[in-house]
C-alpha cells in the first residue's frame, strides 16, 4: 500500500513527466538517451526531497533548479567525458531529411555547440519565456551573467546557422 506522499509523487511524475522529458531534451541539445537520464536523476532526487519541493514557494523554479544541477552533475562524470553518443550508427548512408527536417536538426547541432549553461539561458529564456530574474534563479547565477550568457550565445548562433546551408534560403 503507497502512502499520501507516494502518491502525490506519483501523481506528479504522471502529469509532469512528458513536460520533463521535453525541457530535458532542449537543454541536452536534442540527445534524448541523455535528457532520458537526466530526467530519471531529477525524479530521483525530487523524490528524495518531496517535503522541501511541496513547501517551495517557487515549485517552477525548484524544479528547474534541479534540472540544471542535474544537467550540470552529469557533464562532470568521468566515464561522459569519454564517451561520445551517436543517434544513428554512423557506417550507413543517412537518408536524406525532408526540409524541416533540415532546419529542426540543423538548430539541434547549432545548440549542440552551446555550453550547456548558455543552452540552458537560451532554452529558459526563448523556449519557455522565462524572464531573466526566472532565468537566473534556475542557474543560481546573476541576472547580470543571463544577460551576457544569452547575448553570448545569440551570437555565436547567429554565426553557426549562417554557415549552415540548411538554412540558406530562410
Amino acid at each position: 500500500m503507497r502512502s499520501e506522499r507516494d502518491e502525490q509523487f506519483h501523481r506528479f511524475v504522471v502529469s509532469r513527466r512528458s513536460g520533463l522529458v521535453r525541457t530535458a531534451t532542449l537543454l541536452t541539445a536534442g540527445d534524448a538517451h541523455l535528457a532520458e537520464d537526466l530526467v530519471q536523476s531529477v525524479l530521483t532526487k525530487l523524490y528524495v526531497a518531496w517535503p522541501a519541493f511541496r513547501q517551495a514557494d517557487n515549485p517552477e523554479g525548484y524544479l528547474r533548479r534541479v534540472m540544471v544541477n542535474a544537467l550540470t552533475d552529469e557533464r562532470r562524470r568521468w566515464w561522459r567525458r569519454r564517451e561520445e553518443s551517436m543517434a544513428d550508427v554512423p557506417d550507413l548512408p543517412a537518408a536524406e531529411p525532408a526540409r524541416q527536417g533540415e532546419v529542426a536538426d540543423g538548430l539541434r547541432a547549432a545548440l549542440k555547440q552551446l555550453p550547456p549553461r548558455m543552452r540552458a539561458a537560451l532554452v529558459f529564456r526563448y523556449v519557455y519565456d522565462l524572464d531573466v530574474a526566472d532565468t537566473a534563479d534556475a542557474l543560481g547565477c546573476s541576472e547580470g551573467t543571463v544577460k551576457s550568457q544569452t547575448s553570448r550565445a545569440l551570437d555565436r548562433l547567429r554565426v553557426v546557422i549562417g554557415e549552415n546551408p540548411a538554412f540558406a534560403h530562410r
